[in-house]
């Protein structure tokens, strides 16, 4: 139909038709063994490289919200994948997942229910499956049973996930921090607001501390003499900065925490501040100086008025940073 048509073109061709070109070329049968070899590796080459590209393009859909845009990319990354890697392996698993996630945003959930069954049949035919894969898998689950509305078999997938991604990343990791934001959704929607904000808290706590570490190594580059960076730049600052679907998960995820905050019917200001502070880092970290320097100041404003002010500071030491940077157009 030509919307699908229409949309596949939006998503994915317009960024991959050329390398298909030489993939859709057979090789000439008089070529030598050697050339032969070397033409095949050339060809898997580039079908990896559009099994990233379509990952990455499906999963930034994804992550805005886009979930029809998603699909043509995702089964583009599928279908590559299985050329590559077979049609059981383990490899096929994230792709799976991406059209469960945005079969079950568009409300296909038959379709995302037979995604999952294959992935979750890979997951369980591979022995040594990596906990990331698992740990993604438990979430895909977990958010399928509560977009059926079957809580109670999200919140025990959801459980599986946090037990994974904390045992491998740490309790406190942003890894982990996916499953407790998508728990204290499933809480919410039964009403469950004491157990719902303190997962809320969770989630903005483990945010706020990855971001004060990203702003302290951001400021240590700013610092450090030129011939310290940037070949020289140390371990901890590479392990503190955030890849483009982090970022686009932290804003998604502390905006959401923040709806939540400045919606409830029992204002709690001290952590509507701490959600404002976390946002301002992350915008300023990702360059949107404005919006950093509006939350940060709505931030700052907050604080003021409550008992305890020890993040002031923080947050006027933040706001002097954005402040001293130039705005980029």
């Amino acid at each position: 139909d030509v919307d699908h048509q229409k949309a596949d073109w939006v998503s994915i061709h317009e960024r991959i038709c050329q390398l298909l070109i030489p993939i859709r070329t057979s090789l000439p049968f008089l070529l030598s063994e050697k050339e032969r070899k070397h033409g095949s590796e050339q060809l898997v080459k580039r079908q990896k490289y559009i099994i990233d590209l379509a990952y990455s393009t499906a999963q930034e859909f994804v992550l805005d919200g886009k979930h029809r845009e998603a699909i043509p990319a995702a089964l583009h990354a599928l279908r590559f994948s299985t050329e590559v890697y077979g049609s059981n392996s383990v490899q096929l698993v994230p792709a799976y997942l991406l059209l469960a996630e945005a079969s079950t945003g568009v409300g296909h959930l038959p379709e995302a229910s037979k995604y999952l069954s294959q992935a979750q049949w890979i997951v369980l035919r591979t022995p040594d499956c990596s906990v990331a894969v698992q740990y993604k898998l438990h979430r895909s689950l977990g958010l399928f049973c509560a977009a059926e509305g079957n809580f109670e078999q999200a919140l025990y997938h959801l459980a599986n996930e946090i037990y994974l991604a904390s045992s491998t990343f740490g309790l406190k990791s942003i890894e982990a921090s996916g499953g407790y934001f998508h728990m204290a959704n499933v809480f919410f929607r039964q009403n469950k607001m004491d157990v719902a904000n303190s997962l809320y808290a969770e989630v903005t706590d483990i945010w706020h501390a990855f971001l004060v570490k990203s702003v302290q190594a951001q400021e240590q580059i700013l610092t450090s003499p030129p011939e310290m960076s940037p070949l020289t730049e140390d371990k901890e600052v590479s392990e503190n900065r955030m890849t483009e679907a982090q970022q686009a998960e932290a804003i998604r995820v502390l905006n959401a925490v923040l709806d939540v905050r400045e919606q409830a019917p029992k204002q709690q200001p001290g952590e509507t501040a701490r959600v404002l502070h976390a946002l301002a880092m992350l915008y300023y970290l990702i360059l949107d100086l404005s919006k950093a320097r509006e939350v940060g100041m709505k931030a700052f404003d907050l604080v003021k008025q409550l008992p305890q002010q020890e993040s002031l500071g923080a947050i006027g030491h933040l706001l002097k940073l954005i402040n001293s940077k130039p705005s980029h157009t």
